[in-house]
């Protein structure tokens, strides 16, 4: 069955859910957006249908199990965020640039534009966030804090091709929401590091020569 074909309000939500999702699940967008083209639950703008590719299905399945593992288990969470601060990022970037790609170049260069700047600011206040959560001993929050990520990524790509401007209504809350969470624990972060840096001081002054 041909589908419709996307209009730019249908577009700017898909491009804006491909870049705030790849800030939070990256892996997890790549291989839901391939495997909805594959099954023809939707049809990808040009510059997306590589994502439904057998191969790039396989390869993006992979990392997105790697990647539900590895977000569950405290540091090593961090430190994959911190990998990761160099590809989601572009990728953001890259993915929301390809909903437009057989669109004027200014519409490509906004929408990558967009996506970046989206998955900055979902990616900042994911690892802020997780990294104020590893503070905690117990490691149930660690793993709630995760799965409500891996929640959040599907809905938020059903609502960008389904209800595009109640994505746009959500998307706009949790940028609020994130904005406040990154100067709110980034505040918290500073005031931890001063404190672990002042009591290690004069511990490494009576252990000093």
């Amino acid at each position: 069955m041909t589908m419709p074909p996307l209009d730019t309000p249908q577009l700017l939500a898909i491009a804006a859910a491909l870049g705030w999702a790849s800030g939070l699940r990256l892996y997890a967008v790549l291989f839901l957006t391939g495997l909805a083209g594959r099954l023809g639950w939707v049809d990808l703008p040009s510059g997306l249908a590589l994502l439904q590719h057998p191969l790039m299905l396989s390869a993006s399945g992979f990392m997105l199990l790697m990647e539900f593992f590895a977000d569950k288990i405290p540091g090593i969470d961090s430190l994959w965020d911190l990998i990761h601060t160099l590809v989601r990022i572009p990728a953001g970037a890259a993915l929301a640039a390809a909903v437009f790609d057989a669109d004027p170049e200014a519409w490509t260069m906004a929408a990558a534009l967009m996506g970046g700047t989206l998955a900055a600011t979902s990616h900042i206040a994911k690892a802020t966030t997780r990294a104020a959560v590893n503070t905690s001993p117990e490691p149930f929050s660690n793993v709630g804090m995760s799965l409500l990520g891996d929640a959040v990524v599907p809905v938020a790509l059903w609502l960008s091709w389904t209800h595009p401007l109640w994505f746009a209504a959500l998307l706009t809350l949790a940028l609020i929401v994130m904005i406040g969470v990154i100067w709110w624990l980034g505040r918290f972060l500073r005031q931890l590091a001063t404190r672990v840096t002042n009591w290690r001081r004069p511990t490494l002054q009576r252990t000093g020569p």
